[in-house]
Order: structure tokens, then C-alpha cells, then sequence
């Protein structure tokens, strides 16, 4: 059972600085080099050095393990390092043990990394290959033999589930597609820079798995990205206006999977994300209605259009009108379909740009903005708001 009250954490540390490599599709260098470039742009960009970092926090799926990167890096000593499991449902969950080990006096300046060379290494899009006996992939193993060997399949069938429930069509993905697209085209960034898409070039898109098409799918993406958290007293002080860590979540719903939650009484939805939007709601004392700007987990568009009903920003099956509506501010980076896979940390980094003023697409007086992670699996989530 999840917590049934407002935690303690919330305004307690900030997000103080952001860095990343460039986006590409072969970067020509080791993941811990991507790692070690994002971590050092992010400390430039807080006013911080190495020297400052007692903290590191990255994703289990990461290939550079904290001690490396310190390193590497040339931070010294550390009272505080962790990882955090379940691919992109770790992003939002690395500022919130970030935040943790400050609030508690554990470490004063965490950073946050995550690098890989997801396209021209690992591409996680080729699905299963080679796994080691687990009683975790034991769930997986039992839908294999189905052909149920990638994400974009795995999500295919809760799609499929999600428009025979609603009486839609794929047409109502498309939505998600064309507003990621849009933002990503006036974004330098993004590797879809200069690119929009219409809703007729989504339906004229390949099929992937019915019922998701190509331009459905994120991208596969080399790169890194780091995020500082200190404390909001120390934030104060240093070179550029806090990102404030109003409240942060994980959620792991009832029957959880990891992409194979197939057997709940409902696949309409994404329970996992339903804890993480209850807790962040109550810690933040916030509503839907309250939020300028949101960053949502977009590695599958029908997961974006669940998500935006699990926070109540809309009724069931209703958000493909809200976001046609452009009823709220979505990935304004251009999300994962449009800037780049970076397992959602690309996303923390953007909420950052949007409460300085510095976004490429901002978004006017933005003040509080919702980032959640990856969906399908155990996740995270972050709502961050100017200081004051």
C-alpha cells in the first residue's frame, strides 16, 4: 500500500545545474566519456567544480558506475552514491534520492548522470537477446514465446486495449507525435530540428506494432545528461536560479511488470503512475489545473495520452482531444520522439529551462512544471517550481 500522506522532502533541495553532450546517432566516443562531458557541463553550468560533489546518483541500466565517473571527473571523495533500477522509470527517482541524501545531510552537492550509446551500441529497440536467468525476466520469458519480444510491443498490447475501450483509432496517437514534433523543430538540440510532421504524415507512417506506428516510437539516441541537486538554502547562492524540488514520487502499481503488466484487471491505464501523481498531488498541495508545463514520458505516444489521464489533467479516454486542444504546454523540447532518448533526463533538464526563462520554446511566467518518468514500469516523478 502506498503512503496515504504529504511527505517531508518537498522544497528542500533544487535543481542547480544541467549539462549534456550533443544528441546523435553515433557519438564516436565510451559511454563514460559521455557521462563524464554531461557531468562536467552541468557543474560549469551550477558554478560548482569537482571538487564540490560529495554525491552521484545513476540508473542500474548505466554502464558507468559511480566511483569511474568520480573518477574520471576528478571529484575526490564521496559519502553518497546509488542507483536506481528499471530503465527510464529511474529518471525522475535519481533527483529524488539526490534530494533525500540532502535534505538529510548524507551529501550537500548530488549529480545525477545517465549516458549511453543507445544507437549506435545497445539499441534497446532490438528487444530481448541475451538475459540471465532472473526470477524478474521470468515474466518476461512467459511472453516471448507469444512474440512479444520488444518495448514497442509489450505497449502495443495496452494500446490496443486503450482504443477498443474508447472506441478510437491510432489516428488518436498521432496527436502526441504532431505537438512533440512541432516543439522539436524549433529546437537546436533535437535531432528532428527543422522537421514538423502533420497528422497525415503519422498516419502515413510504417507500422511498427499494430496499432503503433513509426512515428509512435521514440528515437534511439547516443548521448548524456547530468543534473545537480544541492540544497535550496545553498541554491541561493550560486549561479543561476534554482529549479526547486517541490515534490518527488516512485510508484509501483498492484501486479507490476516490468513492460508486461498484462494481467491486471485493467489495461486502460497506468496504475504505477497513478501512486506517483497521488503522492506528488498531496506533497505539492497542488492540481492539475496549477501546472504550466508538463514533461511526460514519451518513449510510446499512447502511454503519454494514459499518463495525462492518470494526473486528472482529463477523463478517461479523453486525452487525445486535450492534447489536440493543446490544452496544456507538452515536452516542450520535442520529448523523446523529437530531441533525443535519454531515458527521460533530457526532460528534468528541460523543466529546468522553462522555470529560468531560457527554454527554446518557453512558455511565459512558467512557475511549476510536472516531469515524470519512464511508464510501463516502476517509475518517478517531479513537480519543480521557482523558488519563491
Amino acid at each position: 500500500m502506498s503512503i496515504h500522506r504529504a511527505d517531508s522532502l518537498g522544497g528542500r533541495a533544487a535543481i542547480v545545474g544541467i549539462g549534456a553532450t550533443e544528441f546523435s546517432k553515433d557519438s564516436g566516443r565510451s559511454e563514460l566519456k559521455l557521462a563524464v562531458e554531461a557531468v562536467r557541463a552541468a557543474l560549469d553550468d551550477a558554478g560548482l567544480t569537482p571538487a564540490d560533489v560529495d554525491g552521484l546518483v545513476t540508473f542500474t541500466m548505466d554502464t558507468s558506475p559511480e566511483i569511474t565517473v568520480a573518477q574520471a571527473a576528478g571529484i575526490g571523495e564521496l559519502s553518497f552514491f546509488s542507483r536506481v533500477h528499471y530503465g527510464g522509470g529511474a529518471a525522475c527517482a535519481t533527483v529524488q534520492q539526490a534530494a533525500l541524501a540532502v535534505a538529510s545531510g548524507v551529501a550537500e552537492v548530488v549529480v545525477c548522470y545517465r549516458a549511453f550509446n543507445e544507437r549506435s551500441g545497445r539499441r534497446f529497440g532490438s528487444g530481448v537477446q541475451r538475459r540471465e536467468p532472473s526470477a524478474e525476466g521470468t515474466a518476461l520469458g512467459w511472453n516471448l514465446p507469444a512474440g512479444l519480444l520488444t518495448p514497442a510491443s509489450w505497449v502495443a498490447m495496452a494500446a490496443q486495449r486503450y482504443l477498443h475501450t474508447y472506441g478510437l483509432t491510432p489516428d488518436a496517437f498521432g496527436h502526441v507525435a504532431v505537438t512533440d514534433r512541432r516543439y522539436a523543430a524549433r529546437n537546436p538540440a533535437a535531432y528532428f530540428y527543422g522537421r514538423p510532421i502533420t497528422l497525415a504524415e503519422h498516419a502515413a507512417s510504417r507500422w511498427i506494432v499494430e496499432p503503433l506506428r513509426l512515428l509512435d516510437c521514440c528515437q534511439e539516441t547516443d548521448g548524456g545528461q547530468a543534473i545537480v541537486v544541492t540544497s535550496t538554502e545553498r541554491a541561493r547562492a550560486l549561479r543561476r536560479q534554482p529549479a526547486v524540488i517541490t515534490a518527488a514520487a516512485q510508484g509501483a502499481g498492484r501486479a507490476q511488470e516490468q513492460m508486461t503488466s498484462f494481467y491486471r484487471d485493467d489495461l486502460t491505464g497506468l496504475p504505477e503512475m497513478g501512486v506517483v501523481a497521488r503522492q506528488l498531488w498531496r506533497t505539492a498541495g497542488l492540481a492539475p489545473a496549477d501546472i504550466d508545463v508538463a514533461i511526460l514520458y514519451d518513449h510510446f505516444t499512447p502511454f503519454v495520452l494514459m499518463q495525462l489521464e492518470e494526473f486528472g489533467f482529463c477523463g478517461p479516454g479523453e486525452a487525445a482531444d486535450f492534447v489536440a486542444a493543446d490544452a496544456l504546454p507538452l515536452n516542450t523540447h520535442g520529448g523523446q520522439l523529437g530531441e533525443a532518448y535519454l531515458h527521460g533526463m533530457n526532460g528534468i533538464a528541460e523543466a529546468v529551462r522553462q522555470l529560468r526563462g531560457s527554454s527554446v520554446n518557453q512558455v511565459p511566467d512558467a512557475a511549476r512544471v510536472l516531469v515524470t518518468a519512464g511508464t510501463g514500469v516502476p517509475t518517478s516523478g517531479l513537480i519543480l517550481g521557482t523558488d519563491g
